[in-house]
């Protein structure tokens, strides 16, 4: 009965296989991408104190990079920006 039951349940453990691996680089993704929009500010912060932004250019790109990396860490945490299940 055990064969029966590995021979039946191997295409599913297969696939869960590779959704593990699936999201695992897209995680590897995100990451990547939330270390290069940390760049991009630490870059921008030194424009700013370089004088080479004004405050007010400073602070609208700094809230776009901030609300990218705000649904990043959402990604990240593995509920997609969607909040709570009801």
């Amino acid at each position: 009965m055990l064969l029966i039951d590995d021979l039946l349940l191997a295409p599913f453990r297969g696939l869960l296989f590779v959704l593990r691996e699936i999201e695992s680089a897209a995680r590897a993704e995100l990451a990547t991408e939330r270390d290069r929009l940390m760049s991009t500010l630490g870059a921008l912060n030194r424009d700013f104190e370089e004088g080479r932004l004004t405050e007010s250019e400073f602070e609208a790109e700094e809230q776009i990079l901030l609300q990218r990396l705000e649904r990043l860490s959402l990604e990240l945490a593995g509920d997609g920006g969607r909040g709570p299940i009801p």
